[in-house]
């Protein structure tokens, strides 16, 4: 047997998984001495770099000391929990990674409920212990309580604790930063200590896939732990499928990962983690065995997606203009490759122009339009919203444990928004200043709040939410924004005079030089009902010279919004106009007459 350790990084989002992983690679020697090498190395794609988040679970590996370790990165964000509770049955132990300042958070919580709940190894790194607010003692307390909280057995209660901080590539066994040297030996020598070998048992083949990759030349491609046995490149071999049916197929390809790099591999034995191709439409979960001694694992878990949306062709007067896909065929062929490699999300046609995208939440479904918009496309999307279960007769929604930390002075306001999002409060404490409530609420209440708890708490608010269950819904409207907006009646280009005549009734979406549609939403009312309003009007020139001379129009700033913004801004009447230059809010119905009539309807 070779010695082999497999192992996941977890962690809360931002609290250093990525950063830690680039100085094990760097520090183990598997770059060579004249190899350039990236900040954040594992986060490969362009949204990943930019928001600094990880949003797929990345494999890498590093030889140390003879033994090779291979290494889950795992997304932070309970968006994308369902893959970090698919690699705990592919490892054997994990780096649980803690701020030194922070402490534990509500992610931090979710991903170890997930790591004791599959059985594995333990490890504690207090991660940016170089902070000069770092409290490493406090945090492995903390640590400790929550470990009891979620129910740990005696071996998992007694982890061992290395203290590190990944951007300068130093760690140790002592709190004290004074003792941190520059060096991860310390812990990858606990690695190699602690962690056990992975459970191999004796007997004919046995792999289980439990994430997805993609691509256009092989199709999907497995990644999962090879359980018991031995498997070839070109050896026939059986799957057996989630039904319980029986599929034979060759293995095409075979890779093995090694630093950055996946290696072709022509065989892999148990305990190793690999990637295989040659089934096309191979999914999570099934079993390839050896043919004729079929038998299959149990089945992996994959989390239900939570909120949907309906994605659909562009169909405003601008159509075309800045994205060269557009038509349905195109929206529907992307969505459907994008499920390739997506467990978690589910596509469904809703009528011969638009979709119905199941996903796990709002950055889950955000991220993939974001990666439709640079791909060239252009679509509209609606607010999202719940999906509603029906359990023994009853309508029952989802809903999340929210921790919010803010400061004292904005408690009073935070708590009675929450009240009105039907949020019931399970725990407040305070030190330092700072505030932290635990609340439990319908993931109705979530959506459009973040925008207004960022006002709200003049940005020194911090909010993160977990998929707790399904409960009874509640019957009252949650969710919807209070106020109402300003919507165009005329099409053509926005003039400063106009604006500057509407900003006593709101607040403004777009510049003077914008181009404006019927039906196209430019600002928020101050009050809570729509406003036609016309943007393009000109001043009237006469040849009379006015004593009091022309003032040069001075506007405020126009509200900019993210993606994720304008999502939870919207209301069930609204879409968001996605291009690969602009967002722009919209009404379902452009016509102002028409929506007059809709509206006086209700």
């Amino acid at each position: 047997m070779k010695n082999i350790r497999n192992i996941a990084i977890i962690a809360h989002v931002d609290h250093g998984k990525t950063t830690l992983v680039d100085q094990l690679l760097k520090k183990s020697g598997t770059f060579r001495s004249n190899e350039q090498v990236d900040e954040r190395v594992m986060d490969s794609n362009d949204i990943e770099k930019e928001r600094g988040i990880t949003i797929l679970a990345k494999t890498t590996a590093i030889d140390y000391k003879g033994y090779r370790i291979n290494i889950f990165d795992t997304p932070g964000h309970a968006d994308f929990g369902g893959e970090v509770e698919r690699i705990m049955n592919m490892v054997d132990g994990v780096l649980l990674v803690v701020d030194a300042y922070e402490g534990t958070m509500p992610q931090t919580r979710f991903v170890l409920k997930k790591a004791l709940e599959a059985n594995v190894t333990p490890i504690l790194v207090v991660n940016k212990i170089d902070k000069p607010t770092a409290r490493p003692t406090q945090v492995v307390d903390e640590v400790l309580d929550l470990f009891i909280e979620l129910g740990a057995d005696e071996n998992q209660l007694e982890f061992p604790v290395v203290y590190a901080s990944g951007l300068a590539g130093t760690s140790s066994m002592e709190p004290d930063v004074t003792s941190q040297k520059e060096t991860m030996d310390p812990i990858l020598d606990l690695i190699i200590n602690e962690i056990p070998a992975p459970k191999v048992s004796d007997g004919a083949l046995q792999f289980q896939p439990a994430l997805l990759d993609y691509n256009d030349f092989v199709g999907r491609i497995g990644i999962g732990v090879v359980k018991r046995g031995k498997m070839k490149v070109n050896e026939m071999v059986s799957c057996v499928r989630l039904d319980g049916s029986v599929k034979s197929f060759r293995i095409q390809k075979m890779f093995g990962y090694l630093g950055l790099k996946r290696i072709e591999i022509e065989e892999a034995s148990a305990g190793d983690i690999v990637a295989i191709a040659g089934l096309p439409d191979i999914s999570v979960g099934e079993t390839v065995c050896e043919i004729g001694k079929e038998e299959a694992l149990p089945i992996l878990r994959i989390d239900e997606p939570t909120l949907q949306m309906t994605f659909g062709v562009n169909t405003s007067p601008f159509v075309g203009r800045e994205g060269k896909i557009i038509t349905a065929r195109k929206i529907e062929e992307r969505l459907l490759k994008e499920t390739e490699r997506d467990v978690s999300l589910k596509i469904k046609q809703n009528d011969s122009e638009s979709f119905i995208v199941s996903g796990r939440g709002e950055l889950h479904l955000s991220i993939l339009i974001e990666n439709m918009r640079r791909e060239g496309f252009e679509l509209q999307v609606s607010k999202p919203e719940v999906i509603v279960k029906e359990i023994d007769g009853i309508q029952c929604e989802p809903y999340e444990d929210v921790q919010i930390d803010v400061p004292d002075e904005y408690v009073g306001n935070v708590i009675e928004a929450l009240g009105n999002r039907e949020g019931s409060m399970e725990h407040m404490g305070s030190s330092e200043g700072q505030t932290r409530l635990v609340y439990t609420m319908p993931s109705r209440g979530l959506i459009g709040f973040s925008t207004e708890f960022m006002t709200m708490t003049k940005g020194y608010g911090m909010i993160n939410h977990t998929f707790k269950e399904y409960r009874q819904m509640v019957s009252r409207k949650v969710g919807e924004r209070k106020l109402g907006v300003l919507v165009s009646m005329e099409n053509g280009k926005a003039t400063a005079y106009a604006l500057g005549q509407l900003e006593d009734r709101g607040v403004m979406f777009i510049e003077p030089g914008a181009e404006v549609y019927e039906g196209m939403i430019v600002g928020e009312h101050s009050h809570d009902n729509d406003l036609a309003v016309n943007v393009v009007k000109g001043k009237n020139l006469t040849n009379t010279r006015s004593a009091g001379k022309d003032h040069t129009v001075v506007l405020k700033r126009p509200r900019l919004m993210s993606l994720e913004g304008y999502l939870d801004y919207i209301n069930s009447d609204e879409l968001v106009e996605i291009t690969p230059l602009n967002f722009r809010l919209r009404k379902k119905i452009l016509n102002t007459a028409e929506r007059k009539k809709q509206d006086s309807r209700k």
